[in-house]
């Protein structure tokens, strides 16, 4: 049978998403962005694949967040979201905010990672032929290089931009000393930061406890958060054991290690909060992080269309209560 031609759902734009404003800038985020880090790959079937990515359009997500090496293996991330632009979306391009990312290793020798001129160009050339666009709307510098001249990585960022090839520019993961330089730099140059982002969910407290979130808002910028369910600890998955198909037995980037007597004691006690909010462990885990306005997205990874949709239920609550968040701090 072949598969008829991908029509997006008509009522994309009415069934619940709610958009945010990211920082000081004319683009609107959806609360919940879907990330192509993990199930994506070219170990992965590209039905599946396929499927997860019209759904989460069909529901509003309209921002596809990658990297140069998602995988795995290296690029095929990338290769299998090209072959859904070419199959599905690129009637649809103009709705849709797509990000990718280079600095962490992609191929071998000395240019193959970190923030030289030459290995951000050569790394968003090969990233726009594996995803078959003329431009991202959002290009990071994915990590900070502390060997690299920060000036060298972020005047190719300004250059990226005025070359067409990315709207916008975002940075990921850096120290606060150095973001506060890229804001000051980029915006010297009329090249705005959009977006930072980072890891952030209620077992990793840092862009909070160190003032990333209110330095980017004070600068403009949009701040998005990655892992906000701490890579499935911050779900019910292991609160009877390890699933055989868990991240944890598969032996990823989630190890054995993490999950510890004390850690368990916590997903237990927060899972009890979430049902009193009627909410499963999950949903709340993402809410939480989008309780306030500090934060313009989520990035949510997904195996199935079943497991998106069950995240997607997260932006029906998104307030709590000063009793809750007292009860959730107790907890962590």
């Amino acid at each position: 049978m072949i598969n008829p031609v991908y029509s997006p759902d008509n009522e994309r734009y009415d069934c619940g998403m709610k958009y945010r404003r990211c920082g000081k800038s004319g683009i609107m985020l959806p609360e919940i962005s879907l990330g192509l880090w993990h199930n994506f790959g070219d170990v992965d079937t590209f039905a599946n694949s396929q499927r997860m990515a019209h759904y989460a359009f069909d529901k509003g997500i309209t921002h596809f967040d990658l990297a140069n090496n998602y995988g795995p293996s290296y690029g095929s991330a990338e290769e299998t979201f090209g072959e859904i632009m070419k199959k599905s979306f690129m009637p649809y391009r103009d709705e849709l905010f797509i990000s990718t990312k280079a600095g962490h290793d992609m191929w071998p020798g000395p240019y193959g990672e970190w923030g030289s001129r030459k290995y951000l160009m050569a790394s968003l050339n090969q990233s726009l032929k594996r995803m078959n666009l003329e431009y991202v709307d959002i290009f990071y510098s994915h990590r900070y290089d502390p060997i690299t001249p920060l000036e060298e990585t972020l005047q190719a960022l300004v250059d990226i931009v005025r070359q067409g090839k990315a709207l916008y520019v975002g940075i990921s993961k850096y120290p606060k000393e150095a973001a506060e330089f890229a804001y000051n730099y980029l915006k010297e140059r009329d090249v705005h930061c959009l977006l930072y982002q980072g890891r952030y969910n209620m077992f990793n407290r840092e862009p909070e406890e160190e003032g990333i979130l209110l330095q980017a808002k004070e600068n403009g910028t949009g701040f998005i958060a990655f892992s906000p369910l701490a890579q499935g600890l911050l779900t019910n998955r292991y609160i009877n054991g390890i699933p055989e198909d868990s991240r944890i037995a598969r032996g990823g980037f989630l190890k054995k290690e993490q999950l510890t007597e004390e850690v368990l004691r916590k997903i237990k006690a927060l899972n009890e909060i979430a049902g009193q909010r009627g909410q499963t462990l999950a949903e709340m885990a993402l809410a939480w992080v989008l309780k306030d306005d500090s934060v313009t997205s989520v990035i949510i990874g997904a195996s199935s269309v079943g497991q998106l949709e069950d995240n997607l239920k997260a932006i029906k609550n998104t307030t709590f209560t000063e009793e809750e968040l007292t009860k959730i701090q107790n907890v962590l």
